[in-house]
Order: structure tokens, then sequence, then C-alpha cells
């Protein structure tokens, strides 16, 4: 868990001029909601929010939030950014208010180790279905990632939400049958039009035929 302290002031001023001079100085708008508290707007550098997204547990990162002027800190995941559609700039984020005894509910990407057998010496083809999974748990002991062992996996395969193992204080949420990814053999090639052509011809060479008639 990251202990990554971020200094936020508040925002007591909006609107399309004050997010101009929020970002004149370096800064971008963001909001804190959660735990059955009012939101609260503030502003933050984005240069402190990419970090906490490159990190290991990226999103799912456990960070505080402290009050500038204050000693008030409190812990937050990142629920949600926006990115400028062209520069893909962060332009706003949304931060989650998280109690570290209370479980909280995130998606966490799906990492495939190993190759598998039935791409390998099959000729298979891997259909990677679900990239993140939903789990339930503490804050504390959110993972980086789930890594899914897809070394033994044969043409027809799959694993299944049911069949990955987590700590025994982790749970996935959703349908337990969701396939994770699969191999399946390669799709037959389309036939080639050479009996369509070959049905074509001989009609060409009668119509030949009736022309050396005539």
């Amino acid at each position: 868990m990251s202990q990554e302290v971020l200094i936020v002031p508040k925002r007591e001023t909006f609107g399309k001029a004050a997010i101009r001079d929020l970002k004149k100085s370096g800064m971008i708008p963001a909001v804190v909601y959660g735990l059955k508290e009012p939101p609260v707007a503030i502003a933050i550098s984005p240069k402190a929010v990419a970090r906490v997204l490159a990190s290991e547990t990226g999103l799912n990162s456990v960070v505080f939030l402290q009050r500038e002027g204050t000693d008030i800190k409190r812990h937050v995941i990142i629920k949600d950014v926006q990115r400028d559609p062209i520069t893909s700039r962060l332009r706003h984020v949304d931060f989650m208010r998280v109690d570290m005894a209370l479980k909280v509910r995130v998606k966490v990407p799906v990492r495939l180790v190993g190759t598998s057998i039935g791409v390998k010496a099959m000729g298979g083809v891997l259909d990677f279905a679900h990239r993140e999974i939903e789990i339930e748990c503490l804050p504390s002991i959110i993972p980086a990632h789930i890594d899914v062992d897809i070394t033994n996996l044969s043409v027809g395969d799959s694993v299944r939400f049911e069949q990955i193992a987590l700590g025994a204080n982790i749970v996935i949420t959703g349908d337990a049958h969701q396939v994770v990814c699969s191999v399946h053999g390669k799709a037959a090639e389309e036939e080639v039009a050479a009996p369509v052509a070959a049905a074509v011809e001989p009609e060409v060479a009668k119509k030949g035929k009736k022309d050396e008639k005539k």
C-alpha cells in the first residue's frame, strides 16, 4: 500500500475562468467523495496524480490526501480520471474516501503468466476476455494485479473466475463462471473461390460454342 501524501488546497471558486487559473498555476480540479460525507472540491498537481498512476498499484493505490494548512489526512483511492482527448493530459480526478477497516470494491488488472501449450504447440489462438476483474477486500490488501497461469492451457481449455486462487480475504464479485481467457483452434480459412470459377467456366465455354455456330 502506497504511503504517498498529497497536499491539496480546497477549491473556493468554480467555472471555466477558475479552471483556467488553476491550469496556469500548474494544478487541475478534483473532487473527494464517499463514506457518506459531503463531496469536497479540491485542486491537485497532475504530476502528483501521474506519479501515483505510474506506481505498481496504479488506480488502486491507497494514498493520503492532506488539506493544505492542516494536519488532517484522509485515505483515498483514485476512482476516476478524465483526460484531454487530444493530448491525453489529466483534466480532472475523482478521489473516493476509504475506511481502512471497511471492504471496498475495485477492479484489478489481470496478468497472464506463461505461454499456453495450446498456442505454442497446437496452433491455437488465445482469447483474453477479461483484462480486469472486480474484487472486494480491505483497502490495505488490494493486489496490484491478478496473475493467471496459462502454461497448461490446451486448445478448448479456459480459465474461469472460480478457478482463480486469491488471498483468503479477497473475493471476486460477479458470476463465478465467467471466462477470463480461453484457447481456441484456428478458424478454418475460407474456401478459395476456385470452385465457383469452375462452375462459371463451362457456361462461358458454352456461350463461345454458340457464337461459333453463328
